[in-house]
């Protein structure tokens, strides 16, 4: 927080956050502005570490919602890597989510404790099916493809590039003069063996030349590119899954316990009832040690009954997101920027972090909700239609598109959607989402770097370094507000030209 005096109390323009949403209408992020603070810093020197939930922390308040043309194994990858974290849906089979959930477990690792094993018996073919599965070729040899036996070999791209029997058995191609480290031995040390041996893998042996672990020299270059990423205590990336209240949800969080998921959405529309009490109280006394986020909610009743069933973090919306119909069809919801606060506001006197979901399409948003005490934001449609987001491109008008729909629409409900909606024993399904189609934009390793300098820009604006000291500014009443009517919203925006050209968030 800035060293700047704070002027008396005549001095302070505009309103404070309990004053600002005092008023009997809800509000959305476009109904108002945060006043400018004091500059006595750079944008870089802003750090966005921030909460997920009670017990993970990541370095940035950006994750992608789980929603099936959004997130699976390689956007979850990218938001990783990028400091965030994505959410794995459940329109799938349980095999099908955990594989999801496997694969970005696996993808950076410092040792890497159950590393795939094959035995000389296996052929190309099975090198060929490990590789399309989990997305790599280096696998260590054991006698019988099994931990149990001694390592007696390695196989790598190189060995294999140019054979075109994939009948040919791999003992006939694998490595088998091998550098190896004892059991034992340090990260820092492994580290140190692969950058002077040059050689892509190191396994680590017991005495009797049983393979224990695995280092791959690609993490190092990761850990190099992305010093930012969000990683658990085993340094493999962070991710998390979604979970319906259906009975069927058990088996699928011992299945995903089984992988090392970090946290759990219990994903509902409306999350205040006693269906979803009982799974958090489930999971909480089954796996204490896996963080469980409840929702979604947008009152402070509705979030006081999931806190006191041992929600560690809490889902706020309900109907503002692009592709969401909830408030029109429904009549139930509550403007966002008003359900953030309201529940921000009670959660925080518990310990518990909030996310903002929906409602999200540009920087000034994101901004906004963290303003008014939310620790992350969830996105669907800002992360849709990029590389990692599911689905093919394909060209319409000569414009570049790619599906996305919401898990309440006709379409993804057939898929299992409807599991959040306690409509799955219904014959007539009523939508609540739509389906669309939105632009390339490109990789969300480009997206979120802009989308973290102009966050970054926006708290030099406020005047604040980081998240905490921004809450306790809201907290304290010097955070200053200050609402605007639609034309001062349309003066705000480009306005007075014949035509323009929008500045574009894709990445290129």
């Amino acid at each position: 927080m800035s060293n700047q005096p704070l002027p008396g109390q005549e001095l302070l323009d505009g309103v404070n956050g309990q004053e600002l949403f005092s008023v009997n209408m809800g509000l959305t992020y476009r109904d108002f502005l945060v006043l400018p603070g004091f500059i006595d810093f750079n944008p870089s020197d802003v750090e966005l570490e921030t909460k997920l939930s009670k017990n993970i922390s990541l370095k940035r308040p950006l994750m992608s919602s789980p929603m099936d043309t959004v997130t699976e194994s390689e956007m979850a990858i990218a938001q990783a890597l990028m400091g965030g974290i994505g959410i794995i849906h459940y329109n799938n089979s349980i095999d099908e989510q955990v594989d999801l959930v496997r694969k970005v477990k696996r993808y950076e690792n410092g040792f890497i404790k159950d590393p795939i094993l094959l035995s000389p018996e296996h052929t190309l073919a099975d090198l060929d099916a490990v590789k399309e599965k989990y997305g790599f070729s280096g696998i260590p040899i054991t006698e019988d493809g099994t931990a149990n036996t001694k390592l007696v070999g390695i196989v790598t791209n190189r060995d294999v590039d140019f054979e075109r029997d994939r009948d040919i058995k791999l003992g006939k191609v694998m490595t088998t003069e091998l550098i190896t480290a004892n059991v034992g031995i340090s990260l820092r040390e492994a580290n140190d063996i692969l950058r002077t041996s040059k050689k892509g893998k190191l396994p680590i042996v017991d005495k009797q030349g049983k393979l224990v672990a695995l280092i791959c020299r690609s993490d190092l270059k990761k850990n190099k590119e992305f010093p930012q990423s969000s990683k658990d205590n085993q340094k493999r990336l962070r991710v998390g899954a979604a979970l319906s209240t259906l009975p069927e949800s058990r088996e699928r969080m011992a299945a995903l316990a089984g992988v090392g998921v970090d946290a759990i959405i219990i994903d509902s529309a409306q999350g205040n009832s006693s269906y979803q009490m009982e799974m958090i109280q489930w999971i909480k006394s089954n796996f204490p040690n896996i963080d469980v986020i409840g929702g979604n909610v947008v009152t402070k009743a509705q979030a006081a009954n999931l806190i006191a069933a041992g929600a560690d973090g809490l889902r706020i919306g309900m109907g503002p997101g692009s592709i969401c119909i909830t408030q029109d069809t429904m009549a139930v919801g509550r403007a966002q920027a008003t359900a953030v606060f309201k529940t921000a506001e009670y959660a925080q006197a518990h310990g518990v972090p909030v996310i903002a979901d929906g409602g999200i399409s540009n920087i000034g948003d994101i901004a906004n909700a963290l303003a008014i005490g939310a620790s992350m934001c969830m996105m669907g449609s800002m992360f849709a239609g990029t590389k990692e987001a599911p689905g093919e491109y394909f060209y319409e008008n000569g414009i570049r598109l790619k599906k996305y729909r919401g898990m309440a629409s006709l379409e993804a409900m057939s898929k299992g959607g409807d599991k959040r909606y306690f409509s799955e024993s219904q014959k007539i399904k009523v939508a609540q989402g739509v389906s669309g189609y939105v632009v390339d934009k490109g990789s969300v390793l480009n997206l979120i770097p802009y989308l973290v300098q102009g966050l970054r820009q926006s708290f030099q604006d406020m005047g604040f370094r980081n998240i905490p000291d921004l809450h306790k500014a809201l907290r304290e009443g010097k955070l200053r507000f200050e609402r605007r009517t639609e034309s001062a919203q349309a003066q705000g925006s480009v306005h007075g030209l014949y035509s323009y050209t929008k500045p574009s968030m894709r990445a290129e």
